[in-house]
């Protein structure tokens, strides 16, 4: 598996090593000895999840406060996503900062997304099939959102017809400056 530290170096992108042949494809989409080299410290997952969205759809900004942070690797198995992290760790050099890649199931990248970090992707293709991996257990009182459009952030969201698709919460979704983040 190829792992490639993104602008925000904590942030990794992993690509794996995918065989195919007429008959189809085979590729390890996860190896924790493997992964742990990739992002350089011990990562125990304890929750897996998977959601569906339509093109439009945009997801985010989510992260979850201490002491329930989360750590998501991310992938695509069905579709096409725009992915992003956010930086959110207020003594860090590249607080407030984004990156963000293209994860589809033709490219199998992953994406690595460590405690500290607001998340959230856009659905570019008709329908797209989102896993993730995370590190805590989803605990509603620790969740919080950024807004997808927060000018501090400044995003470069990919072109969709129409305004994004957002959940409830995710329109009531806080700026930079007004959230409750990481110290």
């Amino acid at each position: 598996m190829k792992s490639t530290s993104l602008a925000i170096k904590d942030v990794v992108l992993l690509e794996p090593k995918v065989f195919g042949d007429t008959r189809g494809f085979f590729f390890e989409s996860f190896n924790q000895h493997v992964f742990n080299e990739a992002v350089n410290c011990n990562v125990n997952f304890v929750q897996d999840n998977h959601s569906r969205s339509q093109r439009g759809v945009l997801r985010g900004l989510h992260y979850q406060l201490p002491p329930h942070a989360q750590g998501k690797l991310v992938r695509v198995v069905v579709g096409e996503v725009f992915d992003v992290a956010v930086d959110i760790r207020r003594g860090s050099p590249t607080f407030g900062q984004w990156v963000g890649e293209v994860l589809s199931a033709d490219n199998a990248r992953q994406m690595w997304i460590p405690p500290g970090f607001a998340h959230g992707f856009l659905t570019i293709s008709a329908y797209a099939e989102f896993l993730y991996k995370t590190t805590g257990y989803y605990q509603p009182a620790s969740e919080r959102c950024i807004r997808w459009d927060d000018l501090q952030i400044g995003i470069t969201w990919p072109s969709v017809e129409g305004t994004p698709l957002l959940s409830g919460k995710d329109l009531q979704g806080r700026s930079l400056a007004d959230a409750e983040i990481f110290d």
